[in-house]
């Protein structure tokens, strides 16, 4: 283990992906404040975080008595965070605890950080125009400083539904069009059965989400969507999704005092300096990777 952590941290292409990785990080927070947007804290530990729709292992402490889950996303605190603010954003530290065949996707790392942004009273489209506008502006700049090998996109960027991709090329549409397509793409309204409660269902089983993909096989970039704001409507999905009440308690006690209506999206910055530096894997995109079956530092 030491002798590739060791060899890891001489690796000049990694060297370069955190240089890169660390000027995007500038790039973003300069567009973002220009923007009008307020940076806030990231959540590490809390009793409320994101249950998500597929495979995870718990992630939890026991602090005097306390039961903490590390963040496995913001989602929460995003919404709660528009109460007194119009326009947020964080570099959120994320864990999830994958499971072991995760890892051949190139693109999980069980520790991560996410760009969350979150607007009150946003619809899904404006995400999309603003995510678009960011992008590009983080490519122009990031690619003349380092000189990088990539075509800077054109929005907007090509939309194609769920029901769409699926018909055409069956579950692995993501994988199939990543590869085919040339420029960043959007998969739009997702079936309620692949998202989680928070996100607003606007045709029955039809939710106003959207999921950002890179070209030349990168994959999945962003995810995000409108959210549900209304707690009868958010109890009535958790119920529906399987879930307990319970568990969601103290979301659900803010809900009934009342959160915004927003939409956001979380971005995955290994994600985006693996496509910027062309990396094979998202594990060269940081110095410590905590690569899924395998000890870490």
């Amino acid at each position: 283990m030491i002798d590739k952590i060791y060899s890891k941290l001489q690796d000049e292409r990694v060297k370069r992906a955190v240089e890169v990785q660390s000027h995007v990080r500038y790039e973003l927070k300069r567009f973002l404040h220009e923007k009008g947007f307020v940076e806030i804290p990231p959540v590490i530990i809390s009793p409320l975080t994101d249950p998500l729709r597929h495979e995870t292992y718990e992630a939890t402490i026991n602090y005097y008595g306390h039961r903490y889950s590390l963040t496995k996303s913001m989602i929460f605190h995003k919404q709660l965070a528009l109460i007194p603010f119009e326009k947020i954003f964080a570099f959120s530290p994320n864990v999830r605890l994958e499971p072991v065949h995760a890892r051949s996707s190139k693109r999980h790392l069980a520790e991560f950080t996410q760009l969350d942004l979150e607007m009150r009273d946003a619809t899904r489209e404006d995400i999309m125009e603003l995510v678009e506008e960011m992008l590009v502006h983080v490519i122009k700049n990031v690619k003349s400083r380092f000189s990088l090998d990539i075509d800077v996109p054109s929005p907007p960027f090509p939309e194609i539904t769920f029901q769409q991709a699926y018909s055409k090329y069956g579950k692995d549409f993501e994988v199939e069009l990543s590869k085919e397509m040339d420029t960043p793409f959007w998969i739009v309204d997702m079936p309620i059965t692949h998202r989680e409660f928070y996100d607003r269902e606007y045709k029955e089983g039809i939710l106003r989400d959207m999921d950002l993909i890179y070209p030349y096989g990168f994959g999945e970039a962003a995810s995000g969507g409108e959210r549900e704001y209304r707690y009868e409507r958010i109890l009535d999905r958790i119920k529906r999704g399987g879930y307990k009440p319970e568990d969601f308690k103290l979301y659900l006690e803010f809900a009934k005092r009342g959160i915004p209506r927003s939409a956001g999206i979380g971005i995955g910055m290994e994600r985006l300096t693996r496509f910027l530096c062309k990396l094979k894997s998202v594990e060269d995109a940081t110095l410590f990777p905590k690569v899924i079956g395998e000890p870490g530092i």
